[in-house]
């Protein structure tokens, strides 16, 4: 199967970036192009890529500044430098200041083509070490409040004023006795702590709440920002793959972006 990315090409040259994006694109990549380094830093702010080819040498914001700025926000983001004067201290400046490969003018096709499978596909391993590393990370920190949790005696608990037993939104419905969720006539089981994720989002709907919140009302768990993050994320990805039709395109629980997830009544 083809591997596709999104590439950014940033060159000052107008006919070798077209010459570049159409070789990309006919091996089933999304290309975009910019006319300098400027421009391309500006799009990168906007949009989202999985690869960059850039030029070294362009009027302007020269290729190896360009190059700090994206590795300073962008720091997994691969960039792939050319030029077409190659000197040993450009390549290892190139390389030091996190380029992914250098590679000279003129361009062959051939080349272009293996560089950008090799890029994307060392990317998208690299991506899935990330997610793994996160969901070890939540898991650990997860045991750590179970052990250090303590558990109230029965008499401790205080009863529940006037908590009706069915808490309802929409066509989704949470049974608050056997802990049990309903999606129309469909019954999904969610694990204990994502059970508590999903009503402290249910009971808050349609507002938005944040990581850090989530995490205290679900868990009782104080945690830092990073931390919480991570953690609503490992939850929220379980009950998605429960009650979503589609995980990717989730219609219930909405991420907003930097503040946290909002459940949305149908």
């Amino acid at each position: 199967m083809r591997q596709s990315g999104r590439i950014l090409i940033i060159d000052d040259e107008a006919a070798l970036r077209q010459t570049l994006a159409r070789i990309l694109q006919r091996a089933g990549h999304e290309v975009t192009t910019a006319e300098s380094g400027e421009m391309g830093l500006a799009i990168l702010s906007n949009a989202s890529f999985d690869l960059v080819y850039m030029d070294i040498r362009m009027p302007g914001m020269a290729g190896l500044d360009a190059l700090k700025v994206i590795h300073a926000s962008q720091p997994n983001l691969p960039v792939i430098l050319f030029t077409a004067q190659p000197d040993m201290q450009s390549a290892v400046d190139a390389l030091r200041l996190g380029a992914a490969d250098y590679l000279l003018k003129p361009l062959q096709p051939e080349v272009l083509i293996e560089r950008t499978r090799v890029a994307l596909a060392r990317q998208e391993k690299e991506q899935r070490k990330r997610e793994i590393q996160f969901q070890i990370e939540a898991l650990q920190t997860e045991l750590r409040s179970l052990e250090t949790e303590e558990v109230p005696s029965p008499s401790e608990i205080p009863a529940p004023l006037n908590e009706e037993r069915f808490l309802s939104r929409g066509k989704l419905t949470l049974d608050l006795h056997t802990r049990r969720v309903t999606i129309g006539r469909r019954v999904v089981s969610l694990p204990p702590t994502a059970f508590d994720y999903l009503l402290v989002l249910v009971r808050h709907a349609p507002n938005v709440v944040d990581y850090q919140t989530l995490v205290a009302e679900a868990q009782g768990y104080e945690a830092g920002m990073r931390e919480a993050q991570e953690l609503v994320k490992w939850h929220v990805h379980h009950i998605r793959q429960a009650i979503e039709a589609d995980a990717q395109n989730p219609t219930f629980i909405i991420n907003v972006r930097g503040s946290g997830y909002r459940f949305v009544v149908d």
